[in-house]
Order: structure tokens, then sequence, then C-alpha cells
């Protein structure tokens, strides 16, 4: 959950992920929907997927436990080397070290070291810095002090070196480059994308979802979302219209109330959110489609792209 995620945000939700799911083995054998149910806001859903799977492999393959081995380790869906030393070295205090943003930028201000931390051969060296660091005994408290250490003090703006343990021995520091090392990483370039959602909604206040692998479906997480397309330089109104024609045989463009718009960032895709709330007497049948109550989707498994759209609609109906 803290992959690109922050603490504050992540406990919440890790407290309650663990009431639904409080062994590996519920875990494993809970369906795919609960599961995204419960880690819906957090985005980045493809570590829920890989989470469940890792865990019905570890039932599978290893009698409920997490594997002590690395290569075992690194076998589990979702599994990369740093949450593999992270696992092992904490769980069973094997001798791996970890290497994060927080331990490379420790490091790296140590070396004096230059250039784009994330550049493939940059970040070996570091892997052989962290490990060369780290002390046969106890790896598993050393990699949480140096990931703490990173994350509270050698922070990426400000650093705090008067209160750092390691001050002395700072390359960067001597040389007064602290606050310019690491180098900044480049950003890719934002792409800006326009989405048209269509809230159907029946006079029993059911609506119509769907699911997508491909296409839109990757902008909603793949997950349960509201029938959409994506629109370039064409009025969403028109093009909203025609995809419904299209997909479902709906005619009923004169029937569309434009709902508040909203924004939704997913990493470098800033998306305009353009939705419409339209009445129809009865919802088209459409293979792999659900049908449920507008009120009842905050509790399935949608993204926050999909909640928002949601909440515009809800708005729309309350006003």
């Amino acid at each position: 959950m803290l992959q690109q995620t922050r603490v504050a945000a992540v406990i919440p939700y890790y407290e309650r992920f663990l009431e639904a799911f409080p062994t590996v083995q519920d875990l494993a054998r809970s369906t795919s929907d609960r599961v995204l149910a419960n880690w819906a806001g957090l985005g980045y859903y493809s570590r829920a997927r890989n989470l469940q799977k890792a865990a019905q492999e570890i039932v599978a393959r290893h009698a409920g436990e997490f594997p002590c081995g690395y290569d075992a380790a690194l076998a589990l869906p979702g599994i990369g080397r740093y949450t593999a030393a992270a696992v092992l070295s904490i769980a069973y205090d094997a001798p791996y070290a970890v290497l994060d943003g927080n331990v490379a930028r420790v490091i790296a201000r140590i070396g004096a070291s230059r250039g784009d931390l994330r550049a493939p051969a940059r970040w070996r060296r570091l892997e052989q810095a962290a490990q060369q660091l780290l002390p046969r005994k106890s790896s598993g408290d050393w990699n949480q002090a140096m990931m703490e250490l990173g994350a509270t003090v050698c922070t990426p703006k400000s650093p705090r070196c008067g209160e750092c343990p390691v001050e002395k021995w700072c390359r960067a520091r001597a040389l007064g480059l602290e606050g310019k090392l690491p180098s900044a990483r480049l950003k890719r370039a934002t792409v800006d994308i326009t989405l048209a959602a269509a809230v159907l909604l029946d006079p029993r206040g059911r609506t119509l979802l769907v699911r997508h692998a491909n296409g839109d479906g990757a902008l909603f997480s793949r997950m349960w979302q509201f029938p959409a397309i994506e629109i370039n330089g064409t009025e969403s109104r028109a093009a909203l219209a025609g995809h419904l024609r299209d997909k479902f045989g709906l005619v009923a463009e004169e029937k569309f109330s434009p709902l508040v718009a909203a924004r939704h960032t997913v990493t470098f895709r800033k998306i305009r959110l353009e939705s419409y709330l339209v009445r129809v007497p009865r919802l088209p049948r459409a293979t792999g489609a659900r049908i449920v109550s507008l009120s009842q989707i905050r509790g399935l498994a949608v993204s926050n792209a999909t909640q928002k759209i949601a909440d515009a609609a809800i708005g729309h109906e309350i006003e």
C-alpha cells in the first residue's frame, strides 16, 4: 500500500483491509471485486490484484507462510527486489539490503553521487553500496533505520543535517551539496485527456456499470465504470451519444443532463471528466455489464474517477 502513497493516506485503508482479510487464507479465497472494493480510493489497483495473487500462491505453494528464500519471494506476483529484501530482512532477519528512494538518497549524499539515481547502472551501484553497508546481524532493524533516516531527516528538500547521525561521513554535506544532490529526476510530460461518461438512470434509481480491460478501462483502473469514451476535439455530448448508440443501441441524446465536471489525475495523465445524467425507461442489457443502485456505488470496486462521477450524479439528484 505504501508504494507511491503517503503513510497518512494508507493507515486507515491498511486497518480496514486487515479487518476484512485478517489472514492470508482470507485474502486468497476472497473475490477480486471484494478485494478491489476494500482498496478503492488508494489507486494503482494492480497492487491489490497482485497482492491477492501472491496470497493465493503463498497458500497453494508455501503452506500459507511467506517464503524465506529470496528467489521464491521474487517469484510471487507483485514482489520485486525492494519488497523481497524488505520482507525477508524484517520478517526473517535475512541479509538483504533494501533500496528505495529514501535509502538511495541517503547513500547518494554520503558518496556525493551525481546524476539520475534511477538510471539502471547507477541504481545497481547503489544496490551494491547498500549491501556492503548492511550489517550481518539485525538487517531488518538496519533497513528500517535507513528508510526512516531518508524519510524524516535526509529529506529531498531542506535535509536536517544537524540531526543526522552520519553527518560527519557525508561527502555531500562536506562539499555543501546536500541541497543539490541527488539530481532531480526528469518528469514525464503531462498529457491532458477528456473523458465523457454517461450515468444511465432508470425510474428505480438504478444505473449501468461496465468493465473494460483495454481502452478507457485503463483510465478507470479496469474496474466497474460508467459507459465512457475518450474524446479528442469532439463535442462530448455528441461523441457520447454516438458511443451509447453503437454500444447499446440507445438513442437518448435529447435526455442528456450535464453534471458538474471533475478533474482526475492518473500518474502523468490529467483527466477532465465530462459526465451526463441520462434518464431511460429501462437500462440496456449488455454482456458483462452490471445493474446497481446509484446510491450503492461507493461500496463497489470502482476507481476514484468513477466515484467522482457518481457523486456528481447523486448531487444532481439531491438538487
